[in-house]
């Protein structure tokens, strides 16, 4: 639930959008006027702004102005008008609005302009992270130089991997230096193609294929024949296979094949665990920079520590237990006991097995079954295979080969 700042002189357009926000979950506040959204900002920092521009005692540009100047536009604003202009969109985007929305609104684009909004706040740290300086594993290595190679094709490329494995994080290392990146939600939600007239020369990232509403899915096929005339490549993801995608998710044979011209396998967390300790190190590093929490630093054993634990949500679920540790530790240095405290608590059933083994052929979720099985009970088991063999009721020397074979490992000696 993100709290929302509705600011507009319309009783009745208030009324309408705080309806439909809080049907989505949302808190909203409100406000009639510039004075009072000026009072509210100086409480509390919501999560998201809808400005009005045209209001009778400050106008909105006015608002977005004052608040760039002061250091307060440290929160998205969406500005919105009954009588917008391509120079007032452009101006305020200028100024710092993340977006511009025309009355009357229509829902669907409300909900996504708003839906990028507020994953443009929670991904902030994701866009700064880097993947560029790991490899320390021979797997993520090899992976970068696959992808080096990669990037010198223009044609269009499919990534696919694990749910949780942050794909954006790879896609990026396609992009020349300074080049336009364009997360492709913003384009699908507008099917008119002006928004890649300013990403010539860069890549389009399309999110999980498989998660893409069915008007999405209408945009993606007009983006396809507009990419090539901008010169956009376009790099996608998807946690299913294209056969699945067309059966079960909507996409046409014709279009599964434009967008998967060329395809990579991404590696999951568990195949370059040797990185995990730099990876902690940099979420938590931003996290302290942007004081989100209180300076924090990992001790080496906690690093070992991290490094050791099973990851079947892979990247996302490693960002959110060091958030977890940087929240909620007491100490300035971060320990193996906090790690322990930290996932303990998040030892429940994973919810992406029933959620990603039904998009599977019967083999390929029962592989998923056992890996998820099998990484649940060395995390409960703090690596131990001899506990995990009697826990299972296999043979060591079975466990040993089921393990190997599902990618795993544990502890053969016993502490």
């Amino acid at each position: 639930m993100a709290q929302i700042l509705v600011v507009d002189d319309e009783i009745g357009i208030r009324e309408l959008l705080s309806e439909i926000l809080e049907d989505e979950g949302h808190d909203v506040r409100l406000a009639e006027s510039a004075a009072v959204a000026r009072q509210h900002r100086q409480q509390q920092r919501p999560d998201l702004v809808l400005l009005d521009i045209w209001m009778p005692d400050t106008d909105g540009i006015t608002l977005l102005k004052e608040w760039a100047a002061n250091g307060q536009l440290n929160t998205p604003v969406v500005m919105m008008s009954g009588h917008g202009s391509i120079e007032t969109a452009v101006e305020a985007t200028r100024i710092g609005a993340l977006d511009f929305l025309e009355k009357p609104i229509a829902l669907q684009r409300l909900l996504t302009t708003v839906q990028r909004a507020l994953r443009t706040e929670d991904t902030a740290l994701l866009r700064r992270l880097s993947i560029a300086s790991l490899g320390r594993s021979q797997v993520l290595a090899d992976a970068k130089r696959r992808l080096a190679q990669l990037a010198h094709s223009p044609a269009a490329l499919l990534l696919r991997g694990e749910r949780g494995m942050r794909p954006e994080l790879f896609a990026r290392l396609l992009a020349p230096d300074s080049a336009p990146f364009l997360y492709g939600t913003d384009a699908l939600a507008d099917a008119s193609g002006e928004i890649l007239a300013g990403t010539a020369g860069g890549i389009v990232f399309l999110p999980d294929l498989s998660r893409l509403e069915s008007f999405e899915l209408s945009n993606l096929e007009k983006l396809c024949a507009r990419a090539d005339q901008h010169k956009v490549r376009l790099v996608s993801f998807s946690s299913v296979d294209t056969r699945t995608l067309i059966d079960e998710h909507g996409l046409n044979a014709r279009l599964a094949a434009r967008i998967s011209e060329l395809t990579f396998e991404l590696p999951a967390l568990r195949d370059f665990s040797d990185d995990i300790p730099d990876l902690a190190v940099l979420i938590l590093a931003q996290y302290v920079e942007n004081r989100v929490c209180a300076p924090r630093r990992f001790s080496i054993a906690a690093l070992n520590s991290l490094r050791r634990q099973v990851w079947p949500g892979n990247l996302e679920e490693l960002e959110d237990v060091v958030k977890d540790l940087a929240l909620t530790s007491l100490d300035d240095e971060i320990h193996p006991a906090d790690v322990e405290r930290v996932r303990e608590g998040r030892s429940g059933p994973p919810a992406l097995l029933t959620e990603h083994a039904l998009d599977r052929p019967y083999r390929e979720a029962r592989e998923m079954f056992e890996r998820l099985y099998f990484e649940q009970l060395l995390l409960r088991q703090q690596g131990s295979v001899s506990k995990v063999a009697e826990k299972s009721g296999l043979e060591r020397t079975h466990l040993y080969r089921k393990l190997k074979a599902l990618g795993l490992s544990g502890r053969r000696r016993e502490d």
